[in-house]
């Protein structure tokens, strides 16, 4: 009882004590107020101006036929957000660093890298679940203010843009190599099945053999389309390697192959393309059955570039955003080439069964079906490079879409500085004053007690 008698405070008299000593106390409050005052007023000013930007997908904007080829690529198929990716691109020092060395610093010694750059003039953020980012600058006057979150956009969008139309301008010339022998290929079959039926008058099959062709036909297309897919997702794979260096990526160096999600996956791949086939025998492109057929097919090449793409990133995540991007699509395109490699096997196989049937026939027309069957799988994959290289050059040319500024980077008003908050920083002053001031009360309300 004793000590809680000597612990509590009369109040009463604490006011007392402190209307006693109101000078000293009201000298504290208003001089710490007026010292927070006159800092807010000495604190160099800072504006801010801000630039608003809109990201989207460049393969959405292609159009649904050049997104599939692309999606059965693995090409634009990572799991990780483009949005975020150009968040972290845009504090690069390809971007900031132009900005610092046009600024005048009084000490040059001082002057900052781009990573301290942004994190003392930079606000970039991004309002979540949309694909909006704020660039927001801050600057000494109204005019560096606009031009730091002006350039930062106008920095940015020209690296991407060339970053971007060198990669397509890589992989159009690796598709130029590819297509250049596709052609003499196909070329050389026609040739030859030509020369093979002028040689001994064979220009059509009787009725039973025609059914026998049609057959193999469907699957001559489907093996053309997945060599194609195989040789276009090289040129990919070359692409990345080509601009990661001597870094190498690949399945086996992330276990890809080992994966057993990656695996099944590659596995549903291969009983797709089969099952189309089979369906392509009966019906047109046109029909409902193929149509889902293709649908699921596309879902599952998506299913597993997204995979690939996790397991990178699980793996990889020392490398900066950039390279990450790269080694992607170097392990997405090699996935992608393996599952169309053991589709093409699986699909082999099966028209292995119908030319067992065919065998029957006399040699000259087995010949024949032949050569036909190798003229059309070569004419097919030629042709399939050919409009693949077309869309890689549509995208190119579509690259500078893939950002797009809503609202340019404003003009701030010099009679309002986003720093110093002088009100602010004048109830802060007060608030410390009042503290200090009830701190000298219980002082004073001590001696007397």
């Amino acid at each position: 009882m004793d000590l809680e008698k000597e612990e509590s405070i009369d109040l009463g008299k604490l006011w007392q004590v402190t209307k006693a000593h109101k000078k000293t106390v009201g000298g504290i409050i208003v001089g710490c107020t007026a010292i927070a005052t006159i800092t807010a007023f000495v604190l160099p000013k800072q504006y801010e101006s801000t630039t608003l930007v809109q990201t989207r997908d460049a393969n959405t904007s292609m159009g649904g036929q050049a997104a599939a080829a692309m999606a059965a690529l693995g090409v634009g198929g990572a799991a990780s957000s483009p949005t975020n990716n150009y968040m972290e691109l845009m504090k690069s020092r390809t971007v900031l660093d132009p900005i610092i060395d046009s600024m005048d610093w009084e000490d040059p010694e001082k002057k900052p890298d781009a990573k301290q750059f942004a994190k003392s003039n930079l606000d970039i953020k991004n309002t979540k679940g949309t694909n909006l980012i704020e660039v927001t600058a801050k600057g000494k006057t109204p005019e560096e203010a606009q031009q730091i979150s002006q350039k930062v956009v106008d920095n940015f969008l020209k690296m991407q843009t060339d970053n971007s139309q060198q990669t397509q301008s890589l992989l159009v010339q690796f598709l130029n190599s590819r297509i250049d022998e596709a052609k003499k290929d196909s070329d050389d079959a026609a040739q030859k099945f030509a020369d093979f039926s002028r040689e001994h008058k064979i220009y059509s099959p009787d009725d039973q053999l025609k059914a026998a062709i049609t057959q193999v036909s469907a699957y001559d297309k489907s093996i053309a389309d997945l060599q194609s897919q195989q040789k276009a997702a090289q040129a990919q794979y070359d692409v990345a390697t080509n601009k990661l260096g001597e870094q190498k990526a690949g399945a086996k160096n992330y276990n890809i192959n080992d994966n057993n999600t990656v695996q099944s996956i590659r596995s549903q791949i291969v009983a797709k393309q089969v099952e189309l086939v089979g369906l392509r025998q009966k019906y047109t492109d046109s029909h409902p059955s193929v149509i889902a057929a293709q649908r699921q097919l596309n879902q599952l090449q998506a299913d597993l570039a997204n995979e690939v793409s996790a397991v990178v990133d699980s793996n990889a995540a020392s490398l900066n955003t950039s390279q990450m991007e790269l080694v992607k699509n170097q392990a997405v395109a090699e996935a992608s080439a393996s599952a169309a490699k053991a589709s093409e096997e699986a699909v082999r196989a099966k028209k292995d069964e119908i030319e067992q049937d065919i065998s029957k026939y006399p040699d000259e027309m087995v010949t024949y079906l032949e050569l036909k069957s190798d003229a059309e799988i070569k004419k097919t994959i030629y042709t399939n490079l050919v409009q693949q290289c077309e869309q890689n050059k549509i995208q190119e040319a579509m690259e500078f879409m893939d950002i797009q500024v809503i609202d340019a980077a404003n003009l701030p008003d010099e009679k309002k500085p986003s720093s110093p908050k002088k009100k602010l920083i004048a109830v802060i002053g007060l608030a410390i004053g009042c503290i200090i001031a009830f701190g000298y009360s219980l002082v004073m309300y001590k001696r007397e007690d």
